[in-house]
């Protein structure tokens, strides 16, 4: 059985939902499992948070995550596999692989890491810097 998840109290797609929906759900259950979409700093209006600002931006990304996965009664011990899409790797990816493991370590010891790919994309808004994808299972 599978089942949309949906986490509109921290963030939307889009900026208008009723004149131009997403086509996507955020997040989908199979089962036991729990796909999550291409998630990145996206607020409760659909707006990008943090322009410019990679730090910020991949806290929220988290953040996000984090929610989706509440949603789908999940958390992070569940995760995986990640996948990351970062605009510029070579630019971002040691500073996002540090805030990764302050991440994981400081706020849910996780142990083993999930399984995860870090990919240079240009990412559906010019003004994202990072997003992830995330696969959980219970």
């Amino acid at each position: 059985m599978k089942k949309a998840i949906e986490a509109k109290n921290v963030m939307k797609e889009a900026y208008d939902y009723e004149s131009n929906p997403a086509t996507f759900s955020r997040g989908m259950t199979v089962d036991n499992t729990l796909y999550v979409s291409g998630t990145a700093s996206i607020g409760e209006h659909g707006e990008t948070l943090y322009k410019g600002d990679f730090v910020s931006q991949v806290y929220r990304m988290f953040y996000n995550v984090t929610k989706v996965l509440e949603e789908g009664g999940m958390e992070w011990k569940d995760v995986v596999r990640t996948t990351i899409y970062l605009r510029d790797i070579d630019r971002d990816y040691e500073e996002f692989n540090k805030l990764r493991r302050e991440f994981y370590d400081l706020n849910y010891s996780l142990n083993p890491y999930p399984a995860s790919t870090c990919i240079e994309a240009k990412l559906c808004r010019s003004d994202l810097l990072c997003e992830m994808e995330a696969i959980a299972i219970k």
